[in-house]
């Protein structure tokens, strides 16, 4: 169980922990290396990566962020359709034996239905070689492997051959202002939802003073390797107009949309749409004052309230098994056992969660206080996913 309280307060810099959050040490930038320390038996989740430790007693992990493109043969991801899914992490731990669980985060998306849970592996980098191991269960946003060892690890998705699948994933869109003289460019982005490549991209925009506005992500996941097109109104010169969803190891050159627009003295709205069948997939919209404030500091969070309209859409498509948040919703008065069987009856996830949620609206602050806690609770992996999209520092 992790502490939550009435807000998604957590750092980028921190692990959420049973008895709140615990401080992550940075011990060699150039490397990306992390060493955090921790004190009491639980559970451990790293919102801003999705990594997750379950332990048994006082453990002191360390954690190196590593590329593929050093480790896996471009080869094996073209003939033997490997896919990367997720972040590779170089981890050791000492004492030994005290960790339970690990968490690997992956940018799959399994409510989609179209991806075989057969289909994830955990790959391990050893002196002799790639050593594969099939995690323990599959989960929205990450692969559990019990009672693991550790190496340089991730997860991979291993499509059949022959298979001609686009694979949904989460996304992320970032979009960064640049000012010279009195005009303003845009850099647009399209990535999976890595918190190491936007890392990575935050780091070499801040080298020409790139400031990130914040945005939602992609409500709907996306399909990997599709294509999609960058427009934005009023019409302005846009170098490329076509950005391709795809995975490239963070260091390496990030693909991105140049956006002019001059003085910008109006709001623009900037679009992405499918390339194939032209469905719109994200905007924004960006005002001059916006650019005058910048986005050098994150916002404090949002409250519970705020947090639950901001993010109602997100909700209302990612949530998943209902049984305990209703259960806690019952049980705080919320619910009647009559309310919470009419959300059970809707046909599909989607339904229940959409009926849901406006019950719960209806009744008011107090009862979507309940459900911000039940959730924060009972799946801390979407909630942290949405505050980090948001909400980066």
């Amino acid at each position: 169980k992790l502490c939550s309280g009435t807000e998604p307060v957590c750092k980028s810099n921190q692990f959420l922990g049973p008895e709140g959050n615990v401080d992550i040490e940075l011990i060699d930038k150039s490397a990306n290396r992390y060493s955090v320390h921790f004190p009491v038996a639980g559970f451990y989740l790293w919102p801003a990566t999705g990594l997750g430790f379950l332990v048994t007693a006082a453990v002191t992990v360390v954690i190196t962020f590593d590329s593929w493109s050093q480790h896996l043969d471009l080869k094996l991801q073209h003939h033997e359709k490997w896919m990367v899914a997720g972040p590779l992490f170089d981890i050791s731990v000492e004492p030994e034996g005290v960790i339970t669980e690990i968490h690997l985060p992956h940018v799959i998306s399994l409510p989609a239905n179209e991806v075989d849970i057969s289909w994830f592996q955990v790959a391990h980098f050893k002196d002799e070689g790639m050593v594969l191991e099939p995690p323990a269960r599959v989960e929205p946003f990450y692969a559990i492997l019990e009672n693991p060892s550790f190496s340089l690890m991730g997860i991979l998705l291993r499509l059949a051959r022959g298979t001609c699948l686009s694979v949904p994933i989460t996304s992320t869109a970032l979009i960064y202002y640049h000012f010279y003289r009195d005009v303003v460019k845009f850099h647009l982005y399209l990535i999976p939802s890595d918190y190491l490549l936007t890392k990575s991209i935050d780091e070499e925009e801040a080298k020409f003073q790139g400031v990130r506005l914040q945005t939602s992500p992609p409500v709907d996941p996306l399909n990997f390797g599709s294509r999609y097109i960058v427009s934005c109104s009023p019409p302005l010169e846009i170098i490329p107009k076509e950005l391709k969803l795809s995975y490239r190891n963070p260091g390496e050159i990030q693909v991105f949309s140049k956006v002019y627009a001059g003085r910008m003295e109006e709001p623009i709205m900037l679009e992405i749409t499918e390339k194939r069948h032209k469905t719109l997939i994200w905007y924004t919209l960006v005002k001059p004052e916006e650019l005058q404030f910048g986005a050098t500091s994150a916002p404090p969070p949002l409250p519970a309230v705020a947090f639950m309209k901001e993010h109602h859409r997100h909700l209302q498509a990612r949530m998943g098994n209902l049984n305990g948040v209703l259960d806690d919703l019952q049980d705080r008065g919320v619910f009647t056992e009559e309310e919470k069987e009419m959300v059970q009856q809707m046909p599909t996830q989607q339904r229940r969660n959409e009926t849901l949620l406006r019950m719960v609206e209806n009744k008011g602050h107090q009862a979507q206080k309940v459900l911000f806690k039940s959730i924060s609770r009972r799946d801390p992996y979407l909630m942290s996913y949405l505050n980090e999209q948001s909400l980066q520092q």
